[in-house]
């Protein structure tokens, strides 16, 4: 089984980490490949930040099929899932989105979900992908101060921020789970689980096993519905790659 995993920050030192975390997740038989976003922001944490990572994260699937065969299933490792409706569109493979993961997972497990993540401003975005898949009354969202990549370079320091976050979910809106989400957040809900007396989840996690499952059940590319390859269209712009992946798509089907 082969996954890609795409990470929509421009940061390579996340990719790695999270690349690292994944295949211990995995485990043996599972080889999980990493590729990071060409252009956009260091660390998204912004509106116009997830606009364009939306761009870079097609782009990044673009290259990543020249330079290898297309992966079992692709995993698409930034917490606001930008770009996901497009890369399902293009994507030869099935592909799953991290919040999304993290929100199908946490649902088996509470009624009241607490959604923790870094950057204030990922509270309205988050909140509002929520209600867009149909889960806005069930969560709550809630932000520290500091950005994921910020807690990426000393998680030890942010630990006790996100700890009593998390208690605060808890304690005044009823969250019976909370997602620790975030690409720079990998990795740290297990230090959590004990400060917390609710189901912690890592993000990171829920992407990988939901993205193994997807792959072992082998799906195929849907030829009709919203998903399908799209049809023909001119462009202009885009990265070689980029543009030979459309013109593929929708020479071999589009509708």
């Amino acid at each position: 089984m082969r996954l890609l995993l795409i990470n929509g920050n421009t940061d390579p030192t996340i990719t790695a980490r999270m690349v690292a975390l994944a295949r211990a997740t995995a485990g043996a038989g599972v080889a999980i490949e990493g590729v990071t976003a060409r252009f956009g922001a260091r660390y998204v944490a912004t509106r116009s930040a997830a606009a364009i990572a939306g761009h870079a994260v097609l782009d990044a699937l673009a290259h990543a099929l020249v330079e290898a065969p297309a992966p079992d299933a692709v995993l698409l490792a930034c917490f606001g899932d930008p770009g996901i409706a497009a890369l399902r569109e293009l994507s030869p493979a099935p592909v799953v989105g991290m919040a999304e993961a993290s929100l199908l997972a946490a649902a088996t497990l509470g009624g009241r979900i607490a959604l923790l993540t870094g950057g204030a401003r990922w509270v309205p975005m988050l909140s509002e992908y929520a209600a867009a898949i149909g889960f806005a009354a069930r969560v709550v969202v809630r932000g520290i101060a500091l950005t994921g990549d910020t807690v990426a370079a000393d998680p030890d320091a942010a630990l006790p921020v996100l700890a009593a976050e998390a208690r605060a979910a808890v304690e005044r809106d009823g969250a019976e789970v909370v997602v620790l989400g975030g690409a720079g957040l990998a990795g740290l809900a297990g230090r959590l689980a004990d400060a917390v007396p609710v189901p912690m989840l890592d993000s990171l996690d829920c992407l990988v096993r939901l993205g193994m499952a997807l792959a072992a059940g082998a799906p195929g590319k849907p030829t009709a519905g919203s998903y399908a390859p799209p049809p023909p269209a001119p462009t202009e712009g885009l990265s070689p790659p980029l543009t030979a992946l459309v013109a593929a798509l929708t020479t071999s089907g589009g509708a």
